[in-house]
């Protein structure tokens, strides 16, 4: 017998948009983050811009999940289903990438904090200082709390996305039950 509740922590319909809401406002908060902070953290080029873009992108498809299931809308929900397994293998992708040059850039961290928050550059000697400056907060914390504050939020985002789209995916079957049952016409379940 199939379960209609197995594993939900709230109502489906309006615990998965409240999931939705929370997963576009982590992602796109910390997409926004990177975009804006992350040259302190990645040092190549357009590396945390592409972060960045992804989470933004991730936020982007938590968004359309949400006004999916706030409209019940069938067409979009499948939609959503099909997106979220690419999403969660870009993200899971992302993340190791992000981990491993997190380790790879530790000392290049270690030298922006002794040197007052200024960004680091290949030509450290004669690099001009760049406007703004690494939030001291970070500093304060330390290399290997910012590195587990990392790894952790990275292991929570995946583990959120995977929920959301096992609620989509249980969203999704809903709609096609009740779909199949066709009410009181064209000889459905209340045929006289």
């Amino acid at each position: 017998m199939w379960c209609d509740n197995c594993l939900l922590v709230l109502p489906l319909r309006a615990g998965a948009i409240a999931w939705a809401v929370l997963v576009a406002a982590y992602s796109i908060g910390g997409g926004v983050f990177l975009l804006i902070r992350g040259q302190y953290f990645f040092f190549v080029f357009p590396e945390w811009q592409i972060y960045g873009g992804i989470g933004v992108g991730v936020g982007a498809c938590a968004v359309v999940t949400m006004f999916a299931l706030s409209n019940r809308s069938y067409i979009w929900t499948r939609v959503t289903k099909f997106l979220w397994p690419f999403v969660i293998v870009i993200s899971t992708v992302r993340a190791i990438i992000m981990i491993v040059e997190l380790q790879r850039g530790k000392d290049k961290i270690a030298w922006e904090c002794d040197h007052g928050g200024q960004v680091w550059s290949a030509d450290v000697a004669s690099a001009a200082p760049v406007s703004g400056s690494l939030p001291s907060g970070f500093c304060a914390a330390g290399f290997s709390s910012l590195n587990t504050a990392f790894i952790v939020s990275l292991l929570v985002d995946i583990v959120c996305q995977l929920y959301m789209y096992f609620l989509t995916w249980r969203f999704s079957k809903r709609l096609e039950h009740y779909s199949n049952m066709q009410g009181p016409f064209h000889g459905g379940y209340y045929k006289a």
